[in-house]
């Protein structure tokens, strides 16, 4: 099989296994994408290499792919090439956090701070505001603020995982392995339309935070003087757009 052939050939290969259920067919398919999974193993390769090498994280995201072209419904309307990056994006950062770099308490705290903005935004119609959350949390409005900071590490990993946006940088040319990444050219306009999308449904000073911090690079303490606000607060922005930009993106990939 022919990892080069051409996006066409790959999707006919990919519907023709869909239809048939050939096991024969999978491998090709398989080996037909692989670019996916060494692209996202090159663009990820900060976040791991303190935890973990190259090659166990091209075994997860292997995985990862094949799981992505089982459960692939063509009907959908998504391109395959995007939908499988996003999954296998996300089963490389599962796998991160399975390092334990991040402390228990403060996944706990976020997954349990996601609950409480859900249900509370159900019930309201809106969005609740930091005291309601508080309420709900039953905790006192300045730890949670402090819980709030402390997770935006851990929610950043989750907003490019959602976004597979590769922290915004989608390289032109092979890395220094002479590794290349021929879907980055594939997807670039796709991912960056959708992520416009997303970063429009946020509020003023949500995008401002997404923009200082993704964009300029700028630390939660400096986007905190440019906005003349304390830097847990600009923390506390940043976990917002998290999440809202996670759903647009999770809206994207089920439609």
């Amino acid at each position: 099989m022919d990892e080069n052939m051409d996006k066409e050939e790959k999707a006919l290969l990919l519907l023709k296994y869909k239809e048939t259920g050939d096991k024969s067919l999978r491998n090709d398919v398989i080996l037909a994408y692989m670019n996916i999974v060494r692209y996202a193993a090159v663009s990820t390769r900060n976040m791991y290499l303190k935890f973990t090498d190259t090659d166990d994280i091209i075994n997860e995201a292997t995985l990862a792919l094949m799981s992505a072209i089982d459960s692939f419904d063509p009907d959908r309307g998504v391109r395959f090439e995007t939908y499988a990056s996003i999954k296998v994006r996300g089963a490389i950062i599962d796998y991160i956090r399975q390092q334990d770099f991040v402390p228990r308490s403060i996944r706990r705290f976020a997954k349990e701070y996601d609950k409480a903005y859900s249900m509370l935004y159900s019930e309201l119609d809106r969005e609740p505001t930091n005291e309601e959350i508080a309420a709900y949390m039953k905790l006192p409005v300045e730890k949670l603020q402090g819980f709030s900071a402390q997770a935006a590490a851990a929610q950043t990993v989750s907003f490019e995982d959602m976004l597979s946006n590769d922290n915004f940088d989608i390289p032109d040319k092979p890395d220094d392995d002479g590794m290349w990444a021929p879907e980055a050219s594939i997807h670039r306009e796709e991912k960056l339309k959708y992520l416009a999308e997303a970063i429009k449904s946020l509020k003023e000073n949500e995008r401002l935070v997404v923009t200082l911090y993704y964009y300029e690079k700028l630390r939660f303490s400096d986007i905190g003087k440019v906005l003349d606000m304390s830097e847990s607060r600009a923390c506390q922005l940043h976990a917002q757009a998290v999440r809202k930009m996670k759903k647009f993106m999770k809206d994207y990939v089920n439609q």
